[in-house]
Protein backbone atom coordinates (compact mmCIF):
# COMPACT_ATOMS: atom_id res chain seq x y z
CA UNK A 1 0.00 0.00 0.00
CA UNK A 2 1.37 3.38 -1.03
CA UNK A 3 0.88 6.69 0.65
CA UNK A 4 -2.80 7.51 0.52
CA UNK A 5 -4.53 10.48 -1.06
CA UNK A 6 -6.10 12.57 1.68
CA UNK A 7 -9.33 12.55 -0.23
CA UNK A 8 -9.20 8.79 0.04
CA UNK A 9 -5.76 8.61 1.64
CA UNK A 10 -2.33 9.85 0.48
CA UNK A 11 -1.57 8.43 -2.94
CA UNK A 12 2.00 8.55 -4.15
CA UNK A 13 1.37 5.91 -6.80
CA UNK A 14 -0.45 8.32 -9.08
CA UNK A 15 2.59 10.57 -9.25
CA UNK A 16 5.02 8.58 -11.31
CA UNK A 17 7.00 10.16 -14.14
CA UNK A 18 10.37 10.85 -15.67
CA UNK A 19 10.07 14.47 -16.66
CA UNK A 20 12.79 16.53 -15.07
CA UNK A 21 11.26 19.93 -15.64
CA UNK A 22 12.92 22.98 -14.18
CA UNK A 23 11.06 26.10 -13.19
CA UNK A 24 13.07 28.69 -11.29
CA UNK A 25 10.69 31.10 -9.60
CA UNK A 26 12.32 34.10 -7.99
CA UNK A 27 9.10 36.04 -7.32
CA UNK A 28 9.45 36.97 -3.68
CA UNK A 29 6.47 37.18 -2.91
CA UNK A 30 8.15 29.07 22.68
CA UNK A 31 7.61 27.94 24.56
CA UNK A 32 8.53 30.16 27.58
CA UNK A 33 7.11 28.70 30.68
CA UNK A 34 8.71 30.98 33.26
CA UNK A 35 7.53 29.25 36.39
CA UNK A 36 8.26 31.61 39.32
CA UNK A 37 6.40 29.61 41.99
CA UNK A 38 5.31 31.46 45.17
CA UNK A 39 3.98 29.00 47.75
CA UNK A 40 2.59 31.09 50.63
CA UNK A 41 1.15 28.54 53.02
CA UNK A 42 0.24 28.98 56.70
CA UNK A 43 1.74 32.43 56.72
CA UNK A 44 5.28 31.14 56.31
CA UNK A 45 5.74 33.02 53.05
CA UNK A 46 8.02 30.56 51.27
CA UNK A 47 8.97 32.31 48.06
CA UNK A 48 10.47 29.73 45.73
CA UNK A 49 11.42 31.75 42.67
CA UNK A 50 12.86 28.88 40.68
CA UNK A 51 12.66 30.36 37.16
CA UNK A 52 13.16 26.95 35.57
CA UNK A 53 15.14 26.95 32.36
CA UNK A 54 14.61 23.59 30.69
CA UNK A 55 16.93 23.81 27.72
CA UNK A 56 16.88 20.23 26.52
CA UNK A 57 16.48 19.07 22.93
CA UNK A 58 15.86 22.61 21.73
CA UNK A 59 12.91 23.39 23.99
CA UNK A 60 14.56 26.31 25.82
CA UNK A 61 11.62 27.29 28.06
CA UNK A 62 12.89 30.72 29.04
CA UNK A 63 11.77 34.01 27.52
CA UNK A 64 14.86 35.70 28.96
CA UNK A 65 16.85 33.79 26.37
CA UNK A 66 14.62 34.36 23.36
CA UNK A 67 14.20 30.92 21.89
CA UNK A 68 13.22 32.39 18.52
CA UNK A 69 15.99 34.97 18.28
CA UNK A 70 17.58 33.12 15.36
CA UNK A 71 14.37 32.58 13.36
CA UNK A 72 14.58 33.34 9.64
CA UNK A 73 11.30 35.03 8.77
CA UNK A 74 11.63 35.15 4.98
CA UNK A 75 12.79 31.89 3.49
CA UNK A 76 13.75 30.65 0.03
CA UNK A 77 12.28 27.21 -0.67
CA UNK A 78 12.99 24.43 -3.13
CA UNK A 79 9.93 22.35 -4.05
CA UNK A 80 10.80 18.96 -5.54
CA UNK A 81 7.99 16.75 -6.81
CA UNK A 82 9.05 13.11 -7.04
CA UNK A 83 7.15 11.53 -9.92
CA UNK A 84 7.55 9.65 -13.17
CA UNK A 85 4.43 11.14 -14.77
CA UNK A 86 4.10 14.70 -13.49
CA UNK A 87 5.53 17.90 -14.93
CA UNK A 88 5.78 21.34 -13.34
CA UNK A 89 2.70 22.32 -15.36
CA UNK A 90 0.75 19.32 -14.06
CA UNK A 91 1.67 19.17 -10.39
CA UNK A 92 -1.23 19.84 -7.99
CA UNK A 93 0.79 19.03 -4.88
CA UNK A 94 3.65 21.30 -5.89
CA UNK A 95 1.19 24.05 -6.79
CA UNK A 96 -0.43 23.77 -3.37
CA UNK A 97 2.91 23.98 -1.58
CA UNK A 98 3.98 27.01 -3.62
CA UNK A 99 0.67 28.80 -2.98
CA UNK A 100 0.85 28.26 0.78
CA UNK A 101 4.48 29.36 1.00
CA UNK A 102 3.85 32.53 -1.03
CA UNK A 103 0.83 33.37 1.13
CA UNK A 104 3.06 33.04 4.20
CA UNK A 105 5.57 35.55 2.77
CA UNK A 106 8.21 33.10 1.55
CA UNK A 107 9.73 32.62 -1.93
CA UNK A 108 10.37 29.71 -4.27
CA UNK A 109 13.92 29.55 -5.65
CA UNK A 110 13.57 26.15 -7.31
CA UNK A 111 10.58 24.18 -8.55
CA UNK A 112 11.39 20.81 -10.11
CA UNK A 113 9.98 17.41 -10.93
CA UNK A 114 12.43 14.63 -10.10
CA UNK A 115 12.10 11.07 -11.38
CA UNK A 116 11.30 8.21 -9.00
CA UNK A 117 14.94 7.25 -8.81
CA UNK A 118 17.04 6.93 -5.65
CA UNK A 119 20.14 8.61 -7.07
CA UNK A 120 18.23 11.44 -8.74
CA UNK A 121 16.29 12.25 -5.58
CA UNK A 122 19.41 12.18 -3.43
CA UNK A 123 21.43 14.26 -5.90
CA UNK A 124 18.66 16.86 -6.19
CA UNK A 125 18.41 17.28 -2.41
CA UNK A 126 22.17 17.53 -2.00
CA UNK A 127 22.35 20.17 -4.72
CA UNK A 128 19.63 22.22 -3.02
CA UNK A 129 21.73 22.35 0.13
CA UNK A 130 24.76 23.50 -1.89
CA UNK A 131 23.08 26.19 -4.01
CA UNK A 132 23.23 29.06 -1.58
CA UNK A 133 19.79 30.40 -2.53
CA UNK A 134 17.73 27.64 -0.88
CA UNK A 135 16.96 27.72 2.83
CA UNK A 136 14.50 24.83 3.01
CA UNK A 137 13.63 21.93 0.71
CA UNK A 138 10.26 20.20 0.46
CA UNK A 139 9.75 17.01 -1.49
CA UNK A 140 6.33 15.62 -2.33
CA UNK A 141 5.82 12.05 -3.48
CA UNK A 142 7.64 8.76 -3.09
CA UNK A 143 6.96 8.28 0.62
CA UNK A 144 4.70 5.22 0.34
CA UNK A 145 5.52 1.52 0.48
CA UNK A 146 5.60 0.46 -3.17
CA UNK A 147 8.98 -0.63 -4.58
CA UNK A 148 9.51 2.67 -6.41
CA UNK A 149 8.79 4.82 -3.34
CA UNK A 150 12.38 5.75 -2.47
CA UNK A 151 12.27 9.37 -1.37
CA UNK A 152 12.62 8.63 2.33
CA UNK A 153 15.53 6.23 1.83
CA UNK A 154 17.35 8.68 -0.45
CA UNK A 155 16.80 11.66 1.85
CA UNK A 156 17.60 9.96 5.14
CA UNK A 157 21.07 9.02 3.93
CA UNK A 158 21.76 12.76 3.69
CA UNK A 159 20.29 13.72 7.08
CA UNK A 160 22.96 14.84 9.53
CA UNK A 161 20.14 15.15 12.05
CA UNK A 162 16.70 13.59 11.84
CA UNK A 163 13.49 15.33 12.92
CA UNK A 164 11.23 12.43 13.91
CA UNK A 165 8.64 14.76 15.39
CA UNK A 166 7.68 15.96 11.91
CA UNK A 167 6.54 12.55 10.72
CA UNK A 168 4.90 11.81 14.05
CA UNK A 169 2.89 15.03 13.98
CA UNK A 170 2.01 14.68 10.31
CA UNK A 171 0.60 11.20 10.92
CA UNK A 172 -1.28 12.40 13.98
CA UNK A 173 -2.95 15.15 11.93
CA UNK A 174 -3.55 12.78 9.01
CA UNK A 175 -5.31 10.25 11.21
CA UNK A 176 -8.31 12.57 11.45
CA UNK A 177 -8.73 12.31 7.69
CA UNK A 178 -7.57 8.84 6.72
CA UNK A 179 -7.66 6.82 9.92
CA UNK A 180 -5.39 3.82 10.33
CA UNK A 181 -4.11 4.15 6.76
CA UNK A 182 -1.52 6.55 8.19
CA UNK A 183 0.62 3.48 8.85
CA UNK A 184 1.48 3.51 5.13
CA UNK A 185 2.56 7.15 5.20
CA UNK A 186 6.29 7.61 5.79
CA UNK A 187 6.57 11.40 5.87
CA UNK A 188 9.99 12.35 7.19
CA UNK A 189 12.29 15.31 7.81
CA UNK A 190 15.87 16.12 8.71
CA UNK A 191 18.76 18.54 8.28
CA UNK A 192 20.90 18.29 5.12
CA UNK A 193 24.09 20.33 5.43
CA UNK A 194 22.32 22.99 7.49
CA UNK A 195 19.16 22.94 5.35
CA UNK A 196 15.87 21.59 6.75
CA UNK A 197 14.33 19.10 4.33
CA UNK A 198 10.75 17.83 4.59
CA UNK A 199 9.47 14.78 2.71
CA UNK A 200 5.70 14.83 2.16
CA UNK A 201 3.37 12.39 0.41
CA UNK A 202 2.37 13.06 -3.17
CA UNK A 203 -1.30 13.96 -2.86
CA UNK A 204 -2.43 17.57 -2.94
CA UNK A 205 -4.26 17.27 0.38
CA UNK A 206 -1.24 15.76 2.09
CA UNK A 207 0.98 18.50 0.68
CA UNK A 208 -1.41 21.17 1.94
CA UNK A 209 -1.66 19.62 5.38
CA UNK A 210 2.06 19.23 5.95
CA UNK A 211 2.97 22.64 4.55
CA UNK A 212 0.21 24.74 6.09
CA UNK A 213 -0.03 23.04 9.48
CA UNK A 214 3.62 22.25 10.22
CA UNK A 215 6.24 23.56 7.80
CA UNK A 216 5.07 27.18 7.67
CA UNK A 217 5.04 27.28 11.47
CA UNK A 218 8.35 25.56 12.13
CA UNK A 219 10.65 26.13 9.14
CA UNK A 220 11.76 29.64 10.23
CA UNK A 221 12.73 28.35 13.66
CA UNK A 222 14.43 25.17 12.43
CA UNK A 223 16.37 27.06 9.77
CA UNK A 224 17.64 29.55 12.31
CA UNK A 225 18.72 26.84 14.72
CA UNK A 226 20.41 24.77 12.01
CA UNK A 227 22.49 27.82 10.99
CA UNK A 228 23.13 29.26 14.43
CA UNK A 229 26.86 28.52 14.41
CA UNK A 230 27.20 30.36 11.07
CA UNK A 231 25.99 33.65 12.58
Amino acid sequence: MSDHDHTHGHDDDEHRGGDQSHDHDHSHGSDGHGHGHNHNRDGHGHDHDHGHNHNRDGHGHDHDHDHHAHDVTELEFAVLTVSSTRTVDDDPAGDAIQEILHDAGHSISVRRVVDDDFDEIQTALARMADRGDVDVAITTGGTGVTPDDQTVEAAEQLFEKTLPGFGELFRRLSYDEIGTRVVGTRASAGIVDGMPAFCLPGSENAARLGTAEIIVAEAPHLTGLARRDEA
